[in-house]
């Protein structure tokens, strides 16, 4: 693991920010907090681009954060549901913090 690595672990930790493990998903990393999930790509022994926020869905797959108008939605391959106000700022909030600790040189 490369110094920087470690400094966006020990960052994304400082954040109340959990890596999931997630075998299955060999493409990406999953981190999460409060409910909320956001996948980053993995690239090389690093991470790559951040994702949208979203949740885990009953079907094991991932339903994202989306804005119709003046309402939030969960939008996955599912379905769909009506996302209530704190879901919405949580799911924001964790996408925040995510690309803030991983994007930090500090």
């Amino acid at each position: 693991m490369t110094e920087e690595t470690l400094g966006q672990l020990e960052r994304v930790a400082a954040a109340g920010i959990e890596m999931i493990p997630a075998a299955e998903v060999g493409t990406h990393f999953l981190f999460a907090r409060e409910g909320c999930v956001v996948l980053v790509e993995r690239r090389g022994a690093g991470f790559g681009g951040v994702g949208s926020p979203g949740k885990l869905v009953e079907s094991g797959g991932f339903a994202a954060l989306v804005r119709r108008g003046e309402e939030d939605w969960w939008v996955g391959k599912g379905g769909e549901e009506k996302a209530e106000a704190g879901q919405a700022e949580a799911a924001r909030r964790l996408f925040t913090d995510l690309k803030a600790a991983l994007t930090n040189r500090g």
